[in-house]
């Protein structure tokens, strides 16, 4: 692994615009559940039962009660881990523009990355469907089912459920970005939901050095990424920064 580390560290001092796409797999290790695969949310439940738009729609009550009280108890507790700490001080050198993200917890936000395109929304606040007020996940006051807005609307998460549409500005943005950049660094993903999936293919097609992060292969390796650096997304970001910093000493 440490040869490929080194690797990655050499790309990404010769980047003059890389760019992150990531996926569940980088919160894990901040105590965050996939919501697909082994262990995942939806091992447990049905998303057709209670992630569709329809489902909220039809029973607020029940999606809150089963879904996302359980989310909004996680996303309280954890906390940004050294995989978007690394992707943070990547910005802060000057080196990373952007994180894609197909992740709803704000994670990214929190360990100090201030451009962030989040293709299913976020869990991380709550909107009133009644006056579009907003407020903090963690100031969701849960004694009543649904939490209520003062306006007297219910409040759902700022997240994409199944049935409504990635933001327009988000896809565009991110097409746009997957085209220009030089190193696109793709981690924690499995590479398997559209259209996030796609945007290490255009970046590969228009010339970007494609870095892949994972703990396992993905439809990505040995096809479309250049590399795979094997490994948890913490322990490899803290090797490519320490690496980073040998290279390019302040």
């Amino acid at each position: 692994m440490q040869e490929s580390i080194q690797r990655a560290a050499k790309d990404l001092a010769g980047a003059e615009n890389a760019v992150a796409l990531t996926g569940a797999g980088i919160s894990v290790e901040s105590g965050i559940p996939p919501f697909r695969g082994k262990g995942g949310i939806w091992e447990k439940i049905d998303p057709m039962e209670y992630a569709t738009i329809e489902a909220f729609m039809a029973d607020p009550v029940k999606v809150w009660n089963v879904l996302i009280k359980e989310m909004k108890t996680i996303i309280d507790q954890a906390a940004p881990n050294e995989g978007h700490k690394g992707l943070a001080r990547l910005a802060e050198m000057g080196i990373l523009t952007t994180v894609i993200t197909q992740n709803v917890d704000g994670l990214h936000q929190l360990a100090g990355n201030a451009d962030v395109i989040e293709f299913h929304g976020n869990f991380a606040w709550h909107r009133c469907m009644a006056c579009d007020a907003r407020l903090e996940t963690g100031k969701i006051d849960l004694s009543r089912i649904p939490p209520q807005c003062p306006c007297g609307g219910i409040y759902r998460p700022e997240v994409i459920f199944f049935g409504e549409s990635i933001p327009p500005e988000a896809l565009t943005r991110s097409r746009k970005l997957s085209v220009q950049c030089d190193v696109m660094l793709v981690v924690g993903t499995s590479a398997t939901v559209h259209p996030a999936a796609y945007m290490p293919v255009i970046a590969k097609r228009n010339g970007a050095v494609v870095i892949e992060i994972n703990p396992e292969p993905s439809p990505l390796t040995g096809s479309v990424s250049d590399y795979l650096v094997r490994g948890n997304a913490g322990e490899v970001m803290t090797g490519i920064i320490a690496e980073l910093e040998r290279l390019r000493p302040a």
